[in-house]
Order: structure tokens, then sequence, then C-alpha cells
């Protein structure tokens, strides 16, 4: 299994992929700093699409939800399911996000033990090709 985070915060990365080896150490692990970078990596046919992409929404010049748009426009990219992690609690944000073909919409955790959780929630759950939209 492989993981995609898209996040422009180091110390948010370093806590994620923690929480990540904690939960399973056998996960691939990659991690870009922006959606511009993300899409790069994806569209790169050379390089195996992830199972998962965390993505933030709160990044300098392509937002999350502007990556989000593009990544469900690639038919090759759409069935990646899209967990946004942000440190917004908007409802209406998650209503609409959620509505472009996100997975899941989840503030990001403050501690090392909520961080574990929502990684092992979303990789524990069943999923399948009508998980994502």
């Amino acid at each position: 299994m492989t993981i995609l985070l898209i996040e422009d915060d180091q110390d948010d990365t370093i806590l994620f992929f923690e929480a990540v080896r904690d939960f399973d150490p056998t996960i691939k692990f990659v991690a870009v700093p922006d959606a511009i970078e993300a899409l790069s990596y994806l569209k790169d046919i050379n390089n195996h699409l992830p199972d998962f992409i965390f993505l933030d929404l709160r990044m300098p010049g392509m937002t999350g939800e502007q990556c989000l748009r593009e990544l469900k426009k690639d038919p090759r990219l759409a069935p990646v399911p899209v967990i946004v992690y942000t440190t917004s609690k908007d409802v209406n944000e998650s209503i609409l996000l959620t509505n472009l073909g996100a997975a899941h919409f989840m503030s990001k955790p403050v501690s090392p033990e909520e961080v574990y959780y929502m990684v092992s929630f979303v990789l524990g759950e069943k999923w399948t090709s009508s998980s994502s939209k």
C-alpha cells in the first residue's frame, strides 16, 4: 500500500509519517509540499499511483480544493480515494469537497495519538471502487 501526502507543513508531515509507520511499517509513504508538485508526480506514468491521497487544503499556490478538482477530472487519478486533511472545521466546506469527490474530510489532529487514530480509521476501512467518487 502507498499513501501520498500533499502537505506544506513539515511538522505535520513528520507527525503523519510517524502515525502511518506506527500503524503499519510496510506502508510506502510519499510526501510532496504542494499541489502543483503532487499533480506532476501523479501524472508521471513512471510513478505508481498511491492507494490513498491525503490532501491539505491551505497551501500556497494551488489550493487543495483546486487540486481535488484536477484529480477528479483525470480518469486515471479519479478513482484514488482523496482524504482532505486540514485545519478547517467548516461544515459547508466539508460538504462542497465531498460533493467534488473527496472520500473523507478530516480536521488535522494535534497529538500523535489522534493522528494514529485517524490514519488507522481511514486505512482500516473496507474500500471498494464505489467508495470513491
